[in-house]
């Protein structure tokens, strides 16, 4: 596509933020697919190009960007959300977010290197492996510090989300609020 199509495509502002000064065109690797380019800004750009330089509160732009029809972004915004994932946020959006097979594909392609070096294995307190959306039990009376009350032992977390870079962390509701729980604490409900 010509650079003249992708700004006409994108209104002359970022694809990812909505910004419309410093634009440029990005091509989102790997490069062997048809339609992998978008305009970004220059804050964008620098923090995919830099994952020392992300700043997560930018990347809350997700949430409107992610339901573009426009694949490539759609892959980056996909990436990002991954990237993200330890902050919270994050993992709600990638919940709701649809991708076709091709574009899904494309998205992890991004992804596997980082993922091979550091593959990270959550598991409960009997060893057992856990997978995001397992439910578990708490094994132990949790006190949730900031929101004034207390886990009860026995309290099932059904559809849990792993902490992409922690394995002894995992999510899930209790009492209709998402938290940030220890491993050794639950137990995978067979």
């Amino acid at each position: 596509m010509t650079e003249a199509k992708l700004f006409a495509r994108s209104n002359h502002q970022c694809e990812l933020c909505s910004a419309n000064t410093d634009l440029s065109i990005y091509e989102v690797p790997p490069t062997d697919y048809s339609d992998n380019e978008i305009v970004c800004c220059q804050t964008c750009v620098e923090q995919l190009n830099d994952s020392d330089s992300i700043e997560p509160n930018h990347w809350r732009c997700l949430n409107e960007s992610m339901w573009s029809t426009v694949p490539a972004v759609q892959v980056v915004a996909w990436r990002m959300l991954n990237t993200l994932k330890g902050e919270g946020w994050p993992v709600d959006l990638l919940d709701m977010m649809y991708l076709e097979e091709e574009t899904l594909t494309w998205a992890k392609s991004g992804l596997s290197e980082v993922d091979n070096m550091d593959e990270v294995i959550h598991k409960d307190c009997n060893g057992v492996v856990l997978e995001s959306g397992d439910t578990v039990v708490l094994i132990k009376d949790l006190n949730v510090k900031g929101a004034g009350f207390t886990a009860k032992r026995g309290t099932p977390v059904r559809n849990i989300s792993l902490v992409y870079d922690n394995a002894e962390h995992i999510e899930g509701r209790v009492n209709g609020q998402q938290i940030v729980i220890l491993t050794k604490y639950v137990k995978k409900n067979s």
